[in-house]
């Protein structure tokens, strides 16, 4: 059994490096990161993340990712997702040229970020690994299943999942109802991202006690400037036991090692370290 286990979020590919040296190294990250918040001394964290990204990407090395590269399933994503930040429909709708670039720099003048950091931090890693997860059905069955084999096979007291993660990790246990999670831990979530991930999900959403059978409580947090958790309320669509809005980096809003020391997950996942040794 292991304590904690984490599902990574989109953006942690590496052409050419083994699943088993990446998951070790997401593993001393995080453990890093969450042992912060906690005051617990290096190493003592019984933590481990769970590797999928080769699965969403080809054999060929990749270079750095570029809007220009995005497919139309990824614009059109990315599109909707501008929308459901309150783009106007010229935007939103893609009605002008290089439509994704204009969407783009319409959440940078927002949200006051630079163009680049949305486009490339944000955009461009995040928006194909989704599009390809939610579109491409071999690549999505193979990271569903290679997930819920972790998560049987270390039976987590805690299961932390990041962005595309709580995506993964939503899909995986909903698929295997069998599979007993003491408490699942979404950060960062788009889970209810409308036109994007929510309509796209399997099973599909209804109207209430939308929630994967084996998980007994259910913690989300998002931060107020995180523009990929979209909306930031998942208690709307999801049975959600407990949601937290925070505020936990002024730059670096949404990745993991932002959120994992914040006091919000600190004190989630507490009571369960000493339930469960």
């Amino acid at each position: 059994m292991t304590t904690i286990l984490g599902i990574h979020g989109a953006g942690n590919h590496r052409a050419g490096q083994p699943a088993a040296r990446m998951s070790a190294a997401l593993s001393e990250r995080w453990a890093a990161a969450l042992g912060r918040g906690l005051g617990a001394a290096p190493g003592s964290l019984d933590l481990d993340v769970v590797y999928y990204a080769d699965l969403l990407h080809g054999e060929i090395a990749q270079g750095p990712p570029e809007v220009s590269e995005l497919g139309p399933v990824a614009e059109a994503m990315v599109l909707a997702w501008t929308q459901a930040l309150g783009a106007p429909p010229d935007i939103a709708q893609g009605r002008l040229t290089e439509p994704a670039r204009r969407a783009i720099e319409w959440v940078a003048q927002r949200f006051g970020r630079p163009y680049e950091v949305v486009a490339h931090a944000f955009v461009a890693v995040v928006f194909p690994e989704v599009a390809t997860y939610l579109t491409d059905e071999p690549a999505r069955e193979a990271v569903r299943e290679t997930v819920a084999q972790a998560i049987a096979e270390h039976r987590p007291a805690v299961l932390i999942a990041h962005s595309l993660g709580s995506v993964v990790a939503y899909e995986a246990l909903c698929a295997h109802p069998g599979i007993e999670v003491p408490l699942l831990l979404t950060v960062g979530s788009p889970l209810g991202m409308p036109k994007v991930v929510r309509e796209r999900l399997r099973p599909a959403v209804g109207p209430d006690a939308n929630r994967p059978a084996g998980v007994r409580r259910w913690v989300n947090v998002a931060d107020h400037g995180d523009f990929i958790t979209v909306p930031t309320r998942l208690s709307d669509v999801f049975a959600v036991d407990e949601e937290h809005r925070v505020s936990i980096h002024p730059v670096d809003f949404h990745r993991v090692a932002s959120y994992l020391p914040c006091p919000e997950v600190s004190a989630a996942v507490r009571p369960y370290l000493s339930a469960f040794g």
